[in-house]
């Protein structure tokens, strides 16, 4: 079991690479206000929600503790994050807020996993 939570880490990580890395490849577009939604982007932040509630399933069928409130709170900022990616990825032009948004709640989730102990 614990090789299959480690692939299912590694799979998360990469959905939060796809999504922070879209978001980091448009700061210079973001600039002058050409910044769009990536379609990268959706697939890391459905591969992170897909990978996400899996892993919270494995630990818990291999009885480890999981902070509940903890995934709440990261599942909370991913919903919105892929509202904000679903809603404007047809956009030729997101609006810089927007795209920063996603970068700040990206980046948010990722220091709560790693920070939240």
């Amino acid at each position: 079991m614990d090789v299959l939570i480690h692939v299912f880490v590694g799979l998360h990580i990469i959905g939060i690479a796809a999504l922070l890395g879209g978001f980091l490849g448009q700061t210079k577009a973001l600039r002058t206000g050409e910044a769009r939604m990536l379609p990268g982007m959706l697939h890391g932040a459905l591969t992170m929600l897909v990978t996400g509630v899996a892993l919270v399933g494995l630990n818990q069928a291999d009885d480890n503790s999981v902070n509940n409130v903890k995934i709440a709170v990261k599942l909370a900022l991913l919903v919105v994050i892929l509202a904000l990616v679903y809603v404007k990825r047809d956009e030729e032009k997101v609006p810089s807020g927007v795209m920063g948004a996603v970068g700040l709640l990206t980046t948010a989730n990722i220091f709560i996993a790693v920070l939240w102990t």
